[in-house]
């Protein structure tokens, strides 16, 4: 059996009648940027997440910088954040001149909050944790500065000020594009990101801040639209999938670390921890079964950050893999996964 690690056509297939009804009425109402689609996904979105603002921009990438901007990071600034991570995470803060100061990352491969919090200074002005493949991180208690959430992964409501999406078409929730958002329950942050996604004008061609083309596309907030309405279905199949592989696993002497549990895990990656990692990868590749490496390098050792070791991270950079767990996923797929995985083993 072949296991593709997604599945697009048949996710799309399941709510294509809704997409391409939401494509054809932008395609009629010839407004292409901004407009009611965009004000109607974001208002469904800050009703779906429980956050009281949620802007629409037009990307992940962009929603962190879209908020850096917003919470004035600049030069002379730090930000703390874990070193694994997808690149936006820190790049988004480091494009504007901020310092990006790594803290290792605890057993659930999220921001240890206690590192996070020793890793502070006087010139720190936020920490960002990141849900990592779903998992809900940790905040660092009494932190003395602003968080932020990366939840590309999860779609969390905020905790800390902010909390930033993606719509990547492969996440949870996926765009046919890119496109992103940043929900928050602080109002005049909110009113300063809509300002400065529209490169800071109000109104149009009066300039009041520097901010840039940060704009979601009114067709990609249709299709998004289209497709909230069955995300909590879809997350709760990701749980069922994670549930019966932890059976499965439980059921063998395979060598594997399985992910950290919780209740709210939005299970965007079932990500394990495995011996000999890329020699495994092999042996599933040629017998059908795809998987990814999130993330194969960690941000300390790119070339453009100040290095420093961060022995966990390290670690997880060497033995993580993620195994299909898309909402179409079938029973036997994932048997199939875990017996290619055991045979492996043996």
């Amino acid at each position: 059996m072949r296991v593709p690690f997604f599945d697009m056509a048949s996710e799309l297939a399941a709510v294509r009648a809704d997409v391409d009804a939401a494509i054809a009425r932008v395609l009629d109402s010839g407004t292409f940027i901004g407009g009611p689609e965009v004000t109607a996904f974001e208002r469904e979105l800050a009703t779906h997440v429980g956050a009281a603002h949620a802007i629409g921009v037009s990307s992940g990438t962009d929603a962190l910088l879209a908020t850096f901007m917003a919470m004035g990071i600049g030069p002379g600034d730090e930000v703390v954040t874990t070193p694994f991570t997808f690149f936006s995470t820190a790049g988004s803060a480091a494009r504007l001149g901020a310092r990006v100061v790594f803290a290792d990352i605890d057993d659930t491969l999220c921001l240890d909050p206690v590192a996070a919090l020793a890793a502070c200074s006087d010139r720190t002005k936020a920490i960002v944790t990141v849900n990592m493949f779903g998992y809900p991180a940790a905040l660092p208690i009494g932190a003395p500065c602003p968080l932020v959430e990366d939840s590309a992964h999860s779609l969390s409501s905020p905790r800390g000020l902010v909390a930033t999406y993606s719509f990547f078409p492969t996440k949870n929730l996926g765009a046919l594009g890119d496109a992103g958002a940043v929900v928050t329950n602080d109002a005049a942050l909110a009113d300063r990101i809509t300002l400065l996604r529209t490169h800071g004008a109000r109104p149009k061609y009066h300039h009041v801040a520097l901010g840039g083309n940060f704009r979601l596309d009114a067709i990609q907030a249709a299709i998004l639209r289209a497709k909230l309405g069955h995300l909590t279905a879809w997350t709760e199949s990701r749980r069922s999938h994670a549930a019966h592989y932890r059976a499965l696993f439980a059921a063998t002497k395979i060598p594997v670390e399985l992910p950290a549990d919780h209740p709210d895990h939005a299970y965007h990656q079932f990500t394990i921890r495995a011996p000999r990692r890329d020699a495994l990868r092999v042996h599933l590749a040629e017998r059908g079964v795809q998987t990814e490496v999130y993330y194969p390098e960690p941000l300390h050792q790119q070339a453009m950050f100040d290095g420093g070791t961060f022995a966990r991270a390290e670690a997880a950079a060497l033995t993580v893999v993620s195994l299909p767990i898309h909402p179409a996923l079938g029973d036997a797929a994932r048997e199939t996964v875990v017996q290619r995985i055991a045979e492996f083993y043996r």
